[in-house]
């Protein structure tokens, strides 16, 4: 009789309860809650299936990058701030050593040897292949019922481009024009409707006729200056770039793409939708102001989905988004009670910046950012799927 992917997983979680913690604490000492929290992530997530194989050949061999992946997965689970910080614990705690793969503190690499690796894994993209198959794996044979989509602010300690240096003085000059404001409730339609018909030549109409590759490259991923209006309507500043994710029910992260800080949340939607689409099967899209586009909105239907996007009228209320200049109707109440069930998305930020290293990022470029962002998602993804388990 063929088991299913619950119970599976319940017996992933028996025997990790049942003999992988006993074995460990035999020959390592008790395990505190981080180490068993990082010894039952790095049970799930499938690490030894993309890590390179060290070979042999002539000439100083690399280190074992099984046992480094294995430390930055733990650097992102106690919440480190910096490698050195990493190396420092390795070198004191002879159980965090052994559970990432080293036997003794003279086998631990250098600071230079992490830093190449990680080089290696952000080429690599290592930390996306392994959540793509963790989510491949606990997620395929479910059916969810709602994927809610947000982006949220990722600071960066480097310099803007030249470009972007250029385009932040002209926005932030005071001789700059203000430029007008949207039209019929939807943010930037003076930009994407001329005459009542969608214009050719905006970036949400070419990706209806893109693939998925055409529309990432299209994306900004230079680091940049961005702009948010906060709860109170205040509009912040950073500078660094901006995570959009597609959290499941169960607070399970999908899929995530990293872009500029400048680039608009509406410009994400549909290659995000299309990465999910790919991974799991859903039913319902749920989607703030920001993305109150048509295009959106159809290309959501395209994939067999239903698109709960809302708007702020000016008495405040929630209202769906309508095709064209037709006036948008206000969100029924089996609508709103989805709808609040968005806030899933805010709480996976939330754990990913607090608990697993998504605000104290170092490292410098978008490919490094994007590793170091997904060392920590990949932790939590993992992490939420046995609490999803054990509830």
């Amino acid at each position: 009789m063929k088991l299913t992917l619950r119970e599976h997983l319940s017996q992933f979680s028996q025997l990790l309860q049942g003999e992988l913690f006993p074995i460990l604490e035999e020959r390592t000492g008790k395990l505190d809650g981080p180490a068993k929290r990082l010894v039952a992530i790095l049970a799930l997530i499938p690490l030894s299936r993309f890590v390179p194989v060290c070979g042999h050949w002539i000439g100083r061999p690399s280190k074992d990058r099984l046992a480094l992946a294995s430390a930055f997965v733990a650097k992102a689970v106690y919440g480190f701030g910096l490698t050195r910080q990493l190396l420092e614990r390795l070198q004191q705690d002879a159980q965090l050593r052994q559970i990432c793969g080293w036997r003794n503190a003279r086998q631990v690499p250098h600071e230079s040897t992490f830093s190449r690796a990680f080089a290696e894994f952000a080429d690599m993209e290592l930390p996306q292949l392994v959540h793509e198959a963790l989510v491949a794996d606990t997620q395929k044979e479910r059916l969810i019922g709602h994927i809610a989509r947000d982006s949220t602010a990722i600071n960066a300690h480097e310099k803007l481009p030249a470009s972007a240096r250029k385009a932040a003085i002209e926005k932030t000059s005071p001789k700059a024009r203000r430029k007008p404001g949207p039209k019929n409730g939807s943010r930037g339609a003076h930009k994407r409707w001329k005459g009542g018909q969608p214009q050719r030549d905006c970036r949400l109409h070419r990706q209806r006729s893109m693939n998925l590759a055409e529309m990432l490259q299209e994306l900004p991923t230079e680091c940049s200056i961005g702009a948010k209006k906060n709860s109170q309507g205040i509009e912040q500043y950073w500078r660094g770039y901006k995570l959009h994710l597609d959290v499941a029910d169960g607070q399970i992260p999908i899929s995530a793409i990293l872009t500029s800080a400048r680039v608009h949340d509406s410009q994400v939607a549909i290659p995000l939708s299309t990465i999910t689409a790919q991974r799991v099967t859903s039913l319902y899209d749920l989607m703030d102001a920001a993305y109150d586009a048509r295009e959106i909105k159809e290309h959501s239907q395209s994939l067999g989905h239903v698109p709960i996007i809302a708007s702020a009228n000016r008495l405040g209320k929630k209202i769906l988004f309508q095709n064209g200049r037709e006036p948008a109707r206000q969100l029924s109440w089996a609508e709103q009670d989805r709808f609040e069930t968005r806030t899933m998305v805010e709480r996976v930020y939330a754990r990913l910046k607090e608990e697993f290293g998504g605000r104290q990022v170092r490292v410098r470029g978008p490919k490094k950012v994007m590793a170091h962002l997904m060392f920590g998602l990949l932790a939590l993804t993992a992490d939420q799927v046995q609490k999803l388990i054990a509830t």
